[in-house]
């Protein structure tokens, strides 16, 4: 497999060309993580199962926090019913949950870009590496395809793992 520090000058510009429109952002991801109660980051991050989880957290905490407006609407506060203790208890757990793992998040999103990046990276260093050891020919092929080169010109990448 090849390095960043293998390849030729016009290998390193192909790679960086590459690179540029497929990595991540880290300043983008935080700016995702502001409104993150809502798991966008994780989403941009292809973290779909656990975006998915904050998401159905923060509809859960909503709902609570509704249910509590609801149940204690009108009362003084001497007068809390079971259900409006509930919805209190309800929303308490569900927004904390929410907000430890929003603070989490800011500590854990640096080696997350890096992770999916070095990931990108490699897919990319692979392709270089197919295009250097199976050079394509001047002369055109069957349909316009040059010589050498595969119908997909890259072997499809399993799904990203989910951490």
């Amino acid at each position: 497999m090849l390095t960043r520090y293998e390849l030729s000058p016009q290998e390193l510009m192909l790679l960086n060309s590459e690179m540029r429109p497929r990595e991540k952002s880290l300043g983008l991801a935080y700016l995702m993580l502001i409104g993150g109660h809502l798991g966008v980051h994780r989403f941009y991050l292809k973290r779909i199962g656990t975006g998915i989880a904050q998401l159905a957290l923060f509809l859960l905490a909503s709902f609570s926090y509704f249910l509590l407006i609801v149940a204690t609407g009108g009362l003084e506060s001497s007068d809390f019913s079971g259900f409006a203790i509930l919805s209190l208890v309800l929303f308490l757990i569900t927004a904390g949950a929410l907000f430890v793992w929003i603070v989490v998040d800011l500590f854990l999103i640096p080696r997350m870009i890096r992770g999916l990046n070095a990931q990108l990276e490699e897919e990319v260093l692979k392709q270089i590496e197919w295009l250097r050891y199976n050079p394509q020919t001047p002369h055109g092929g069957h349909q316009g395809q040059p010589t050498g080169a595969p119908h997909q010109p890259y072997p499809p990448q399993p799904p990203y793992p989910q951490r």
